[in-house]
């Protein structure tokens, strides 16, 4: 898949060299192709998502993990959190619309910002939703690996369980909650659909999480259809050459702190 992309992006790769990655000015019709504001666009989106998700994210791990390891609610529970990871990503977008784009509004009018309701903010909210599976039940795991014997020596000393989950738990298993969020951010930066319905759609780097803007994967969903000339296409496709590489960097280094915590 490397190799694929690496080959189809050639023509651009030549046409605009290192200015593609910290150019500003994305327009086909003059030729001028820079991804720095996409690429803006996709870190401060993922960043922002994983700030929402992970209070969520450690209190869902740590409630399976540590209070209700087992039985019918914590199945129920369980089935009910992965099951967010099941639901279509243009279902997640088409609900954005119609129920986060309004209160987004609401808050931008108050705040005295353009109430677009579309926007880093709101597209962040729906991949914050959509990430919580991947990270809560990595945490979940973790958790549930914590020696009996290390809290059973603390509740021996008369640590209660909020004690036990700061001291104990916690520190433990700090690598595995990196981890988890690593890997949540992996799944972040590549979704397309739901962020492309919400964001807004717009080619300049985002001055603040109310404006609307553009991430790597949308630029691609909203423009491949219409690229005319193989420099343009070839931009489009290093793009996603591009989102792959950090995609990949970013799950590379989750999976080697999972297997430093496991060993």
């Amino acid at each position: 898949m490397f190799l694929t992309l690496l080959v189809s992006s050639l023509p651009s790769i030549k046409a605009l060299g290192w200015k593609f990655i910290y150019g500003k000015t994305w327009d086909p019709v003059s030729g001028e192709f820079g991804a720095l504001s996409f690429l803006i666009g996709t870190l401060l989106t993922s960043t922002l998502a994983l700030l929402i998700s992970s209070p969520f994210s450690l209190t869902i791990g740590l409630f399976l993990g540590e209070y209700y390891p087992k039985g019918w609610f914590s199945s129920l529970l369980k089935n009910a959190v992965e099951l967010l990871a099941g639901i279509p990503s243009v279902v997640y977008g088409f609900w954005g619309i119609y129920f986060i784009v309004p209160v987004v509004r609401s808050l931008e009018m108050k705040v005295g910002v353009a109430p677009y309701g579309v926007g880093i903010l709101t597209a962040s909210l729906i991949l914050s939703i959509m990430i919580i599976p991947y990270s809560a039940s990595l945490i979940r795991l973790v958790v549930s690996m914590v020696p009996e014997s290390l809290k059973e020596a603390a509740y021996s000393l008369g640590a209660t369980r909020f004690e036990v989950i700061r001291f104990i738990i916690i520190p433990y298993i700090r690598s595995g909650l990196s981890a988890g969020i690593l890997l949540a951010l992996g799944r972040a930066l590549g979704e397309t659909m739901a962020v492309t319905m919400l964001i807004g759609n717009t080619q300049a780097i985002p001055k603040s999480i109310f404006d609307t803007s553009d991430t790597m994967a949308s630029v691609i969903a909203n423009q491949f259809t219409e690229a005319t000339g193989n420099v343009y296409f070839s931009a489009l496709i290093e793009t996603g050459l591009l989102l792959f590489v950090v995609t990949t960097i970013i799950n590379i280094i989750g999976r080697n702190i999972i297997k430093r915590f496991e060993s």
